[in-house]
């Protein structure tokens, strides 16, 4: 169990405290990634970092050219960050990270700098905007970002991927499409054996789980007591 920043028993059950309901857990599902990406694909156009040949790639019959620039650099501190985290699922974040760069780099070298930055402000102004609506109307609570920005640029990418599995448990999902979900993502993810149920370490999820429901109580008595 880790300490401090490397605590993720302690910052999932506060990220967790902040996202209990189902519809804003998938808001964050399906915009917070993105965030992450179109970051990555507007720092393509900085500077190379290291004086090193740049590489070159074909994809889909394209050719483009990976630069290790901060686009690079960024997505390599995630990496190493979510793995020391937790090693498998760590693991996972960090292949997510490497696609990401890799699929950003392609993305931007195709649009150019000049189309780039106006597809970027949009998507990033979209997803915030998305976020606050799912914090504002379905949880009732502010982001955690004001209270926290380290979690909320660092650790939500890493944490959506963990709260899959609270997502579907929590969701009125048929059966059916459950056991959908649970096959195509444990196809997706070999590499963790199986993603779904998977725990950093025995008893996680109840220790978490226990966590974020005192946190809960805790900010509504702070709330009462203020409305009071």
């Amino acid at each position: 169990m880790g300490k401090g920043l490397l605590d993720l028993e302690k910052h999932f059950a506060f990220y967790g405290a902040y996202h209990s309901n189902r519809i804003n857990i998938a808001i964050h599902m399906v915009f917070v990634w993105p965030i992450f990406f179109t970051a990555l694909l507007m720092l393509y156009f900085t500077p190379s970092l290291f004086n090193l040949p740049h590489l070159n790639f074909f994809l889909f019959g394209n050719h483009f050219v990976l630069v290790l620039n901060f686009g690079f650099l960024l997505a390599l501190i995630y990496s190493v960050f979510y793995v020391c985290l937790d090693v498998k699922a760590g693991s996972l974040a960090a292949l997510l990270c490497a696609i990401c760069w890799v699929a950003s780099s392609f993305i931007a070298s195709r649009l150019g700098f000049s189309l780039a930055w106006k597809v970027v402000l949009v998507a990033q102004i979209l997803c915030w905007t998305v976020q606050f609506i799912g914090h504002g109307i379905f949880e009732g609570r502010a982001p955690a970002l004001l209270d926290n920005l380290v979690q909320a640029f660092i650790m939500a990418p890493f944490f959506v991927l963990l709260e899959v599995h609270n997502f579907i448990l929590i969701s009125r999902i048929p059966l059916p499409l459950q056991t959908m979900l649970y096959n195509w993502y444990f196809k997706l993810l070999q590499a963790l054996q199986t993603f779904f149920g998977y725990e950093p370490y025995s008893g996680f999820h109840a220790i978490v789980q226990a966590k974020i429901e005192a946190e809960i109580n805790e900010w509504q008595d702070q709330k009462q007591k203020l409305i009071s």
